[in-house]
């Protein structure tokens, strides 16, 4: 590896949800270059066989790695939920940093023990998550939402869509009615429109999104995080989607300039 480098790092997710992470990413590790894929191609997953998610997630992981992404971060819930272990089991010497629902930090932000987790099909079926659950749910109600089609309509990147309105409203009148005052955002892709699904509850319920966690995560695996390199960094976006469309969504919701590509063969 070039000593003036940092190791690359990295990032895929079913679509343009994960986004959310590489934009944490980006603040927590100023230094290091960054590759995301964006399998828009394929998405949304959460509404996937899981045969058909792992076969997916291993082959861009496959592509990262040989970019030569020295971590891996799976910025996304269903993702991790279906392929994280058996990832970290064909690959036992690469970092592999993952998202998952962040039922442990509502558990301790709920004042009244009732908190909601809002999330794909996939990730609420899987055993992950069950298990997830049953680590830190105990002695608090916690009422479970798919939102089948949700991430979806965010890839539309239209955050005033009437259609994605009623999504929101349809997907949280439940978790309305069950009197819950903390509600985790259980996929990356809603981060992205956090105002209004905050606007669906009210300003009493709290939201829970674990990107910045995430990020921290990455941070302590590289342990290098305050270096400053004199090379300049790159950011770039690879899709097996639009890059057009790609590149358009990364200008109004990142920060950062990106390099974005379409990436043939996957």
């Amino acid at each position: 590896m070039n000593p003036t480098r940092t190791p690359l790092v990295g990032v895929f997710d079913s679509g343009v949800g994960g986004l959310s992470v590489l934009k944490a990413l980006h603040s927590q590790l100023p230094s290091h270059d960054l590759l995301y894929v964006a399998d828009s191609a394929h998405a949304p997953y959460g509404e996937r066989t899981d045969e058909y998610i792992s076969q997916r997630t291993h082959r861009i992981a496959s592509h990262l790695l040989a970019e030569g992404a020295r971590l891996l971060v799976i910025a996304c819930n269903t993702a991790t939920a279906v392929a994280a272990a058996s990832l970290r089991e064909r690959w036992p010497l690469v970092p592999i940093v993952a998202v998952e629902p962040g039922v442990k930090p509502a558990v301790a932000l709920t004042r009244n023990g009732h908190i909601g987790v809002m999330a794909t099909p996939a990730t609420l079926r899987s055993e992950k998550f069950k298990h997830l659950l049953s680590a830190h749910g105990q002695g608090i109600s916690v009422h479970l939402q798919p939102c089948p089609g949700l991430a979806g309509q965010i890839e539309h990147g239209i955050q005033d869509d009437p259609a994605l309105l009623k999504l929101i409203d349809q997907f949280s009148a439940p978790l309305k009615a069950a009197h819950v005052d903390t509600v985790v955002l259980g996929c990356t892709h809603y981060p992205f429109v956090h105002a209004q699904i905050q606007q669906a509850f009210g300003r009493d319920v709290t939201l829970v999104d674990t990107a910045e966690a995430v990020a921290r995560q990455a941070a302590r695996l590289l342990n290098d995080a305050e270096t400053t390199w004199p090379a300049p960094r790159r950011v770039r976006l690879h899709t097996t989607g639009n890059a057009a469309r790609l590149a358009e969504l990364a200008a109004r919701w990142l920060p950062f300039p990106c390099e974005v590509a379409h990436a043939p063969g996957l």
